[in-house]
């Protein structure tokens, strides 16, 4: 089971990922994560990431693309997995489309987080993270001590720059262009997309997971 997340930020895709994942049996893979892994163990196509982030460059996604073929084809991805933020783009869609047929596996959907412009702008712009372990709080001030236990030294909750209001509706923007032309391409290739309503409670909406894909 090969599932694709779609969402705005803020809309809470990565933490509804983290428990499908869990509740499915299958891993969650995001691009940032698999990118740093092979980065870390020095593979091949690590080390390209590693050369064109060293000179300032974007990592292509013919490496992105081959890394993340790396981490489909490995054995902890035999039953399936929840893809987060591996698709942004057009090419990117075509891209991961080949690689699943090369490595046999078939997508069964794709998941589209919905919430209004209104909501993703309060839910950011009153967002902290941890400037040790990026854990994100809601309702948390800057300045305060990071509640998350077992990691040394105990980080301070701050800001991100992007979570400004206006630099959220800008990100809000930037999704608009990049996304739905991905939307508009996979129901194009006849993709199972499935729009999902992701305002409400995190168990309300991960309920209306399982009852759109009827798992």
């Amino acid at each position: 089971m090969i599932l694709v997340l779609l969402g705005p930020p803020g809309a809470g895709k990565g933490t509804q990922g983290e428990k499908l994942a869990v509740q499915l049996g299958i891993p969650k893979v995001a691009t940032g994560d698999v990118l740093r892994a092979a980065v870390r163990d020095g593979t091949p196509l690590g080390l390209e990431a590693k050369a064109a982030m060293d000179r300032g460059d974007l990592v292509p996604d013919s490496v992105i693309l081959g890394i993340m073929k790396e981490a489909l084809a490995a054995p902890s991805a035999a039953k399936g997995a929840i893809l987060d933020g591996v698709v942004r783009t057009v090419p990117q869609a075509e891209g991961l489309t080949k690689v699943l047929k090369e490595i046999g596996k078939d997508l069964k959907g794709v998941l589209l987080f919905e919430v209004p412009d209104e909501e993703l702008v309060k839910r950011l712009s009153g967002r902290t993270v941890c400037d040790v372990c990026q854990t994100p709080f809601t309702g948390r001030e800057p300045g305060e001590k990071c509640a998350v236990n077992g990691h040394e030294p105990q980080g301070t909750l701050v800001r991100r720059k992007d979570d400004e209001p206006e630099a959220v509706l800008n990100r809000l923007r930037v999704y608009q262009a990049q996304t739905a032309p991905v939307i508009s391409w996979y129901r194009a290739q006849g993709a199972n997309v499935l729009p999902i309503d992701a305002v409400g409670s995190l168990d309300d909406v991960l309920a209306r997971v399982h009852k759109a894909l009827g798992t």
